[in-house]
């Protein structure tokens, strides 16, 4: 880890040297404002502040853990463990076994099986005769996951339900640590756990998201929550108190159903957390043209939820809160308006520098990467294996690339495709019978 702080802090010496020397600082923040003054502050700044919470209050986290976790054995509350999908065949089997393994033992299994076409009926079925899952259903008629998860919330019998991606993976106690922030607080309800790519050595492509979801989902959510506005629970990894998601009426058809689930909790009143020590795997897409693929359906999935059927949310009425506010106003601001506002800034850039536009280019792409080393650094204090996700480090010359053009790119033609062609609705990641009554239904 010293190996890698000198090496950053030579490298932006070096650059600030190399900046001061050749153009001004009023001209640097002129030609990179949008660099500077809104990426920055939301993607580096706020990966300072909890890398230095974390340094900082680590003893204070630890016991807070502790008195926690105390609270929880001492209750020892039944957990529904749930895992609706469909040809998910392949995956079942290595899921059920990091269950097995956990530190936190009072729950039960329900598998849903949506209409799958594969072996996964077979796989579930000799898993529940053996005695490693308890519940088993198997939904002829596929209905989607949001139908498949609410089925499973109606056999529950537990006074929290956890839901997973039937094709992810548990570390050994990340049952046990996503329970502990119901114990910090009796307001919270909800709980999001941390996803990290499972396969990030399979290619440039999982390598690129494996960097990306540490500092998105672990740093990023991490300091979200530190300031009251965390807004997405991963359908991947997310606990609830069983009680309340019957309440708020548990899922929505997708896609997008786990901010939207988020969402329903923060204006019915209650507080969600983020666990960053609750560790869930998953696999990335390895492919580009898979990647795209997925990214596009998340961006759609935006417009649809926070902006169409959560936009009550900017308007003064029961469901107004002024963290509710600036939880949904950060992520459409970042996630959607600063978009098409980077494609003026480029434009602008383009025509008013033509003279020296491969100099700013590659003036910009270094800024990139010095903010990059800042922020990977971080990433590396906060990571629970920061020893083995330092490879990573490599992957900065080529990150500024793939999320501020391969990622923004797909965000935008999701956006527009969205606004104009409500696209979502016709996404076969749900039956089409199921996304026709939703659009009736406005959801």
């Amino acid at each position: 880890m010293n190996f890698l702080f000198d090496i950053a802090f030579r490298f932006i010496d070096g650059v600030i040297a190399c900046f001061t020397a050749n153009m001004s600082w009023s001209y640097l923040c002129s030609t990179f404002w949008f660099l500077i003054f809104i990426e920055f502050p939301r993607y580096c700044l706020l990966d300072v502040v909890v890398g230095a919470n974390k340094l900082i209050f680590w003893r204070r986290h630890l016991r807070r853990d502790a008195e926690a976790r105390t609270r929880l054995y001492i209750e020892r509350p039944l957990v529904s463990i749930i895992a609706p999908g469909k040809n998910e065949g392949n995956h079942i089997y290595k899921l059920v076994e990091t269950l097995r393994e956990q530190t936190y033992d009072n729950y039960e299994i329900i598998i849903v099986d949506d209409g799958s076409d594969d072996n996964t009926p077979l796989i579930c079925r000799d898993l529940q005769r053996a005695g490693h899952i308890d519940k088993f259903f198997r939904m002829y008629d596929r209905g989607g996951k949001a139908s498949a998860a609410n089925y499973a919330v109606s056999q529950c019998r537990g006074k929290y339900i956890v839901h997973l991606d039937a094709d992810s993976s548990l570390d050994r106690d990340a049952i046990e640590k996503i329970l502990l922030p119901f114990y910090f607080d009796v307001r919270i309800k909800a709980v999001g756990g941390c996803i990290k790519v499972r396969n990030p050595h399979d290619s440039v492509c999982t390598a690129l998201q494996s960097y990306e979801y540490i500092k998105t989902i672990q740093v990023g959510r991490t300091g979200v929550n530190l300031l009251g506005i965390y807004h997405i629970i991963s359908g991947a990894f997310g606990a609830f108190d069983a009680e309340t998601l019957r309440q708020v009426g548990g899922w929505d058809i997708g896609p997008g159903l786990d901010g939207d689930l988020t969402q329903k909790f923060r204006k019915a009143g209650y507080k969600v957390h983020f666990a960053d020590n609750a560790i869930c795997l998953t696999n990335a897409p390895v492919r580009w043209a898979d990647l795209f693929r997925q990214r596009r359906r998340w961006s759609r999935s935006l417009i649809r939820f926070r902006i169409r059927k959560h936009g009550d949310i900017f308007r003064s009425n029961r469901n107004f809160s002024f963290p509710n506010m600036i939880s949904n106003l950060e992520g459409i601001c970042y996630d959607f308006i600063f978009n098409y506002v980077w494609i003026i800034y480029i434009i602008g850039l383009v025509f008013s520098n033509t003279d020296r536009l491969l100099e700013i280019i590659m003036v910009g792409w270094i800024l990139r990467i010095c903010f990059g080393i800042i922020s990977f650094l971080m990433a590396m204090i906060v990571s629970e294996r920061g020893r083995e996700e330092k490879g990573l480090f490599i992957y900065l010359l080529l990150h500024s690339m793939y999320s501020g053009l391969f990622l923004r790119a797909t965000r935008i033609w999701g956006h527009t495709q969205e606004l104009l062609l409500f696209s979502s609705y016709k996404d076969n990641w749900n039956p089409r019978k199921t996304s026709d009554v939703a659009r009736m239904e406005g959801i």
